[in-house]
């Protein structure tokens, strides 16, 4: 579709071509859905309900590092104080439809990106239609590296939480399973997203919401943003929060190199143009 075609769309050919990009990002969902519904047991066995063990690698490292400083941990319990439960005559029906979409949605990841992609690129310049297979390699570990950020250390952190927290020994841990697949279901997905951070000041730079001075300038806003973000994911003790918000602080960092890149090229290309008129 060349810049012609684009400039001659109407609204409604936009939301068209639009909707056919859905369409195909579904389907991959559902197909990849499809594929873990049928796994779902491995899924479930393997992944989901790993962090209910006390060998999770997570648990395993934080508590030899609580034996290396003398202190006493949850992390190096034999088991957590928690029952897993399902409270509704579907609720494991439903754990496992939703389980396996989400599982689909996170393996067909780089597809969706690229349909994302080719709905705006026909938009951009040729050199930057240049760049796509970066953009969706560069998109796609981001996320993949999120998701297992939220799974190894977030997902646990709040698991082993929760789990040790109580306010009275009458009460007994049984926890519906749409609860504790909603937990590591969010804290996945979240940090996933959250590590898009760098596509999303590149893209905000690019159209020029945002600058690398505007980054610097806000940098004490953004921390404590980060920290709100931090909270909300994890659960409310300072440790786990800090362990979230290192990474997320980098990536703004990252971010704001990023973006003077950006500017850095938008400079070269009009200096370029104005030497060859």
């Amino acid at each position: 579709m060349t810049k012609k075609n684009i400039n001659e769309m109407s609204f409604l050919d936009h939301l068209e071509d639009l909707r056919w990009h859905l369409i195909r990002s579904t389907l991959a969902i559902v197909i990849v859905g499809t594929v873990a519904f049928i796994f779902s047991r491995a899924l479930f066995r393997l992944i989901i309900f790993a962090p209910l063990e006390m060998s999770f690698p997570t648990y395993r490292l934080l508590c030899k590092t609580a034996q290396f400083f003398n202190i006493e941990s949850t992390f190096c319990g034999e088991e957590l104080p928690m029952i897993i439960q399902s409270r509704t005559m579907a609720g494991q029906f439903s754990a496992d439809i939703w389980t396996s979409i989400t599982a689909g949605f996170v393996i067909a990841f780089p597809y969706v990106i690229y349909q994302f992609w080719k709905f705006i690129s026909p938009g951009l310049h040729d050199d930057e239609r240049k760049h796509s297979r970066g953009f969706i390699i560069a998109s796609s570990l981001l996320f993949f590296i999120g998701v297992l950020f939220g799974y190894y250390v977030v997902c646990p952190l709040s698991i082993n939480f929760l789990a040790n927290y109580n306010i009275s020994e009458v009460v007994d841990n049984q926890i519906d399973i749409g609860s504790y697949i909603g937990l590591v279901r969010s804290t996945a997905l979240a940090s996933g997203f959250i590590f898009e951070l760098p596509i999303v000041i590149y893209f905000l730079t690019k159209i020029g919401l945002v600058t690398p001075l505007f980054l610097r300038k806000y940098r004490k806003y953004a921390l404590v943003i980060v920290l709100i973000l931090s909270a909300i994911i994890t659960p409310p003790d300072v440790a786990s929060q800090i362990i979230v918000a290192i990474p997320v602080l980098i990536l703004y960092e990252i971010s704001i190199y990023i973006s003077k890149i950006v500017i850095r090229n938008q400079e070269r290309k009009i200096k370029k143009d104005v030497r060859t008129r």
